[in-house]
């Protein structure tokens, strides 16, 4: 396959950065959109020229590492898919594709497609700790939890943290992203015990981090690689008025 490749390049968050052409005429559409990326950088490096510059780890779509923009589209054309899981025959012979990073105040670009997105950490770091009791391990079931809840649970803490929900959000809220951590806990009962103070903590270290507010455009969920639902964000609303009246 050849494919024509404009990516955004940029030195630094204080220069300024622009789209820059590359074409590759090699390309097998069984490769990962990461592979091709690093095809394109074997072949900057063999001409003596920077390569660019990605975020990833993983590359199973795990880690959350991998996100940019896919001509517009945060980790690209398929749903429920994270870009270091898009494979090239998403796109066809003679394709143009643009590459950006996620343009959000609360990601600055550190260079080329990579962005910093230690505010999410910062919001997950807000949120303390849970209280177990420690040493023997406690009877099965003296903590009880059904089925139905754990598998909430779950759901919720299937957040990879990819920033794509941000990313995607035209307010640049991280409101996806602070509803499922806290409802992950919140369904639990090993969580509730610093519940009110977990989400108060969180929501307002959100806000000192300058995210945007969500108005339910709903966005976040059509983007979010694990489909995590917007019901979250509700959750999180509720979870946070009742620990503003319990205060």
């Amino acid at each position: 396959m050849k494919i024509h490749l404009k990516i955004w390049r940029q030195k630094n968050q204080h220069t300024k950065g622009e789209m820059q052409d590359y074409t590759l005429t090699e390309v097998d559409e069984e490769m990962s959109f990461l592979e091709m990326l690093d095809m394109l950088n074997l072949e900057l490096a063999k001409k003596g020229e920077c390569p660019v510059e990605f975020d990833h780890d993983c590359r199973e779509g795990i880690c959350g590492q991998c996100g940019v923009m896919i001509n517009g589209i945060a980790h690209g054309p398929l749903k429920n898919t994270t870009t270091c899981q898009l494979h090239m025959r998403s796109f066809k012979d003679g394709d143009t594709i643009y590459i950006e990073p996620f343009k959000v105040k609360s990601f600055p670009v550190i260079r080329d497609l990579k962005v910093d997105r230690s505010g999410l950490d910062e919001i997950i770091a807000a949120g303390g700790y849970v209280s177990v009791n420690t040493g023997q391990a406690p009877e099965a079931n003296s903590i009880l939890v059904s089925h139905e809840e754990a598998e909430s649970a779950f759901d919720a803490a299937a957040c990879i943290g990819c920033g794509a929900c941000v990313a995607t959000c035209k307010n640049a809220s991280a409101a996806l992203f602070t509803g499922a951590k806290i409802a992950q806990f919140a369904r639990l009962p090993q969580g509730k015990k610093e519940s009110a103070e977990r989400t108060l903590s969180m929501v307002e270290r959100m806000e000192e981090l300058s995210f945007g507010h969500c108005t339910n455009t709903e966005a976040c969920q059509v983007e979010c690689p694990q489909d995590i639902s917007v019901l979250t964000i509700a959750e999180m609303i509720y979870e946070y008025n009742k620990a503003k009246l319990k205060k």
